[in-house]
């Protein structure tokens, strides 16, 4: 007994391998991360595909209606009775496209223009004010330098005259110019810094870039949008002199998805067609047209209101086209949104 107790401080390591298990460990660990991070890439992608198959349908379904809406339209070309009253349709969709695209392509080519004028003073302003500032800076470091200069041409002459006291009676007249170089030289270190200041001031504004354009202004969108309202006015004042109300049936095909059979036998279809052709001719000249877009921007500009300071748009009431006793003689283009007016102009 006393042999064993002897022999109790052994302990035997029955493992087989004794500093193998702290690596298993941390094998084991990053095994659980591992796992983890494939369960969360693999739940992005069941999502991912749960949204694409979400799109995939959406497609097919936008699909299926337009086929359904090319297999409605051919088997109404397909039948006389009703292939004119389509053809009608589209021409009378297209009307009211066509009047959109010239205001869109109006607006688009005056604010350009508006845009380049508005930029190319936007940079001669920067650069006149540049300019002062430049020799206002470059006034300054003249100024330094020359203050520079002097207080560091006065520190050279204290120095030289010491220089020459040399005698030892000369004791009390060195001391006395020690004092006046040390204020000589606070004097010069701080006429160098400021010249050094304004050096880096003047180098600072050299390197400074143009100023972002912040855009159109508020007059000049106001404007342009008076010019597209005029616009709109001029190509309605236009269509009245054909008898059918070729405006009012553009609006109401354009807010139909498909064809109608409004429009009458086969023969009343041609002649609305040939209607539509002649609008359309009308529409498209350019005859005297910039004559009559100043007169009804100087119309408008007299009456127009705006509902807030920042509004580029006028308030629909103000623009109404009224004559003597009250009628008004022609349509309210911003209240009806005519060829969809309120999508054309600026913001």
């Amino acid at each position: 007994m006393n042999a064993l107790r002897q022999l109790g401080f052994l302990k035997l390591n029955l493992r087989p391998d004794g500093g193998a298990a702290p690596d298993h460990d941390h094998r084991v660990i990053e095994l659980f991360r591992n796992r983890a991070e494939l369960k969360k890439a693999y739940g992005g992608l069941q999502e991912e595909t749960y949204r694409l198959k979400d799109l995939v349908k959406q497609q097919e379904a936008a699909t299926q209606r337009v086929q359904e809406l090319l297999g409605e339209l051919e088997a109404r070309l397909g039948n006389n009775d009703t292939a004119y009253s389509t053809l009608t349709f589209y021409q009378l969709r297209r009307l009211w496209q066509s009047g959109r695209e010239l205001l869109t392509q109006f607006v688009a080519d005056l604010a350009k223009q508006q845009d380049e004028r508005e930029r190319r003073h936007h940079l001669a302003l920067h650069n006149r004010r540049q300019f002062a500032r430049r020799q206002a800076g470059e006034s300054q470091v003249g100024a330094a330098q020359g203050l520079a200069d002097e207080a560091n041409s006065q520190v050279t002459a204290l120095e030289n005259e010491r220089a020459g006291l040399t005698r030892f009676w000369h004791y009390f007249k060195r001391r006395a110019l020690e004092r006046r170089i040390h204020g000589a030289q606070a004097a010069a270190m701080a006429a160098n810094a400021t010249l050094a200041q304004a050096r880096s001031d003047l180098e600072a504004l050299n390197q400074e870039e143009l100023p972002e354009f912040p855009g159109l202004s508020l007059e000049a969108r106001r404007a342009i949008n008076l010019a597209a309202i005029a616009y709109a006015e001029v190509l309605c004042a236009r269509l009245q002199v054909i008898e059918q109300p070729l405006l009012t049936l553009a609006r109401e095909a354009t807010g139909r998805r498909s064809a109608t059979d409004a429009y009458g036998t086969p023969k009343d279809c041609v002649m609305l067609m040939a209607q539509i052709q002649r609008a359309q001719r009308l529409l498209a000249s350019r005859a005297s047209l910039s004559e009559e877009i100043r007169s009804h921007t100087e119309r408008l500009q007299e009456v127009v209101t705006y509902r807030v300071a920042a509004d580029t748009c006028p308030t629909t009431e103000s623009i109404g086209l009224t004559v003597e006793g009250g009628n008004t003689r022609g349509p309210n283009v911003l209240a009806e949104d005519t060829w969809d007016l309120f999508r054309v102009l600026l913001r």
